[in-house]
């Protein structure tokens, strides 16, 4: 079940990468296209080149349609992309002034109990997620410029975050094996180093 959540949490975190990038790269267009929409316009009202201009802005040249529409539902999805690598790799932020002066197995038992609660949050949000996509489906309600169904955003955002739940209730039920059993069952936290 590890391989196969490890496997499936860095596809996760590749796809998220790849989405993170697309988003990049569509922010620095749409400012360009902003910032070349304006020069053409100053062309067309100051006569500097105003042919040049008039053709650029007839041809369409400048801002992307939707921009912020788009972006905002790719950021959901990359939100939870990477969640569930730093929840099966332990690759959380930690801050462990008071804990790394405790016992091993008070150590375990705080660990099992974050893992719990983080479980808990993560099932939370998806079931939320799930209830606004079913929601934002059945109204029918689209987006301003593009006209994308609002249901789509939900829909890419619940994909990560599922699998961010599916990952934390694994590895919170794991912690509390090893808190009882007392052994190591996955690897040790990779945590921050300070």
């Amino acid at each position: 079940m590890y391989r196969a959540l490890l496997f499936l949490s860095r596809l996760m975190a590749i796809l998220g990468g790849i989405m993170l990038s697309v988003l990049i790269l569509l922010t620095v267009f749409a400012i360009l296209g902003r910032l070349v929409d304006r020069l053409f316009h100053w062309m067309v009202e100051e006569g500097v080149l105003a042919g040049l201009g008039q053709w650029m802005i007839d041809a369409g040249v400048g801002p992307i349609l939707g921009t912020f529409e788009l972006i905002e539902a790719g950021v959901a999805f990359v939100i939870f992309a990477f969640l569930p690598i730093c929840q099966i790799t332990g690759g959380h932020a930690t801050v462990d002034i008071f804990t790394s002066s405790m016992s091993e197995g008070t150590n375990r038992v705080l660990r099992g109990a974050t893992e719990i609660v983080f479980a808990f949050v993560m099932v939370l949000i998806a079931v939320q997620l799930f209830g606004g996509l079913m929601t934002k489906y059945s109204s029918g309600q689209t987006t301003l410029e593009l006209q994308l169904p609002v249901w789509y955003s939900y829909a890419i955002g619940l994909v990560g975050a599922s699998l961010a739940a599916l990952v934390a209730v694994y590895v919170a039920v794991v912690r509390v094996i090893e808190m009882v059993s007392r052994r190591v069952i996955l690897p040790p936290d990779l945590g921050a180093e300070h």
